[in-house]
């Protein structure tokens, strides 16, 4: 379907190879789950335990929701893995052990930690209708999603590097919120993953970096195509019971614009981060069509921030349309939270 893309995954595999150990952390001394969630097996993790749901009751109804909705695109890994493990030339019958593969499955271990933490945080948190989470998440992992990449892996690989970097604003400034509110430990939790989805974005940019090298236009031109359509969200069909595909994610998203989580303006960023670091501007010696791309791509970040304004007053008018009293099922009247036993 995309000529030449096999050719230069190929020719990547040795670099993939070599660099497989810097890119990613050994599982063994990587940090995991459970040092950052109280150990119950011990005196001291309900003491842990208590401290985390104090935290948990200083946050803002908003942070805690784009907490959950983070959790549950973290949670749909499977769709994700499943993604990328049939791009062209990633795993194929005739290399079923690529570096690419070894890539994928790696970045799927890593990737399956920041599910599992703040699975357990909010879990322990007492603030969440874990079962209605539950239930949402399992409908994302069934629904799935459309990148709107084919099996191409220069769009894919467009898709991914953007995603990572997106990821990591949402993670840090729930941590920022969490910090601002007293939330401490939850703040180090988001900083930790943060931390990661950073250096998996590293990894994605120079992986397409190669792909310009290798293919100038054609990598070009994936780039704008991917553009054009828009970046997605990897959540865009996320619902709770009851609810149409992706009209929960549609409310997650009006939360996480307006508390400034996740907006418009930091869409804007990343695409200037990705044509900076990928010296876009300084292309020479392309194709009619890849100029054209090249042209684009180049002016698109000031063409959107023109029109801001307006999709920052449709902002407003949804939230406006969605009223002060709709809540997610996942969230639970603050209350008084039912008090651990003493020791």
């Amino acid at each position: 379907m995309h000529p030449g893309r096999i050719e230069t995954l190929r020719h990547l595999d040795q670099f993939v190879a070599d660099n497989l150990s810097t890119l990613l952390r050994d599982p063994e001394v990587n940090w995991q789950p459970t040092d950052y969630t109280p150990d119950l097996s011990t005196e001291s993790g309900f003491e842990a335990l208590r401290s985390l749901r104090e935290e948990a009751r200083m946050l803002s109804e908003d942070v805690l929701t784009v907490l959950v909705g983070d959790m549950i695109t973290e949670e749909a890994l499977p769709t994700y893995a499943s993604w990328i493990s049939v791009l062209e030339g990633v795993q194929t019958k005739s290399h079923p052990e690529t570096p690419w593969g070894q890539w994928n499955r790696a970045w799927c271990g890593e990737e399956n930690r920041h599910g599992d933490l703040l699975n357990r945080w909010l879990y322990l948190s007492g603030r969440v209708n874990m079962r209605e989470v539950e239930v949402t998440t399992q409908s994302l992992i069934h629904d799935g999603g459309d990148t709107q990449t084919e099996n191409d892996p220069y769009r894919g690989f467009v898709y991914t590097s953007f995603q990572e970097i997106a990821t990591r604003v949402s993670h840090l400034n729930v941590g920022r919120l969490a910090r601002q509110a007293g939330a401490e430990g939850l703040y180090k939790i988001c900083s930790k993953i943060a931390g990661d989805e950073q250096r998996h974005a590293r990894a994605y940019k120079l992986f397409f970096q190669k792909f310009l090298e290798l293919d100038t236009n054609e990598a070009l031109l994936a780039f704008q195509d991917m553009m054009k359509k828009k970046i997605t969200m990897p959540a865009m069909y996320m619902r709770e019971r009851g609810k149409e595909k992706g009209e929960s994610f549609a409310r997650f998203e009006e939360i996480a614009t307006r508390t400034g989580i996740y907006t418009s303006r930091d869409y804007i960023e990343i695409l200037e981060n990705l044509i900076g670091d990928w010296n876009i501007a300084h292309l020479q010696g392309l194709s009619p069509a890849a100029e054209s791309a090249q042209q684009f791509l180049c002016g698109l970040p000031g063409r959107y921030m023109k029109i801001l304004d307006r999709m920052a007053a449709r902002t407003k008018k949804s939230d406006e349309e969605a009223g002060p009293n709709y809540r997610f099922s996942w969230i639970l009247e603050q209350g008084n939270p039912f008090p651990l036993p003493a020791l």
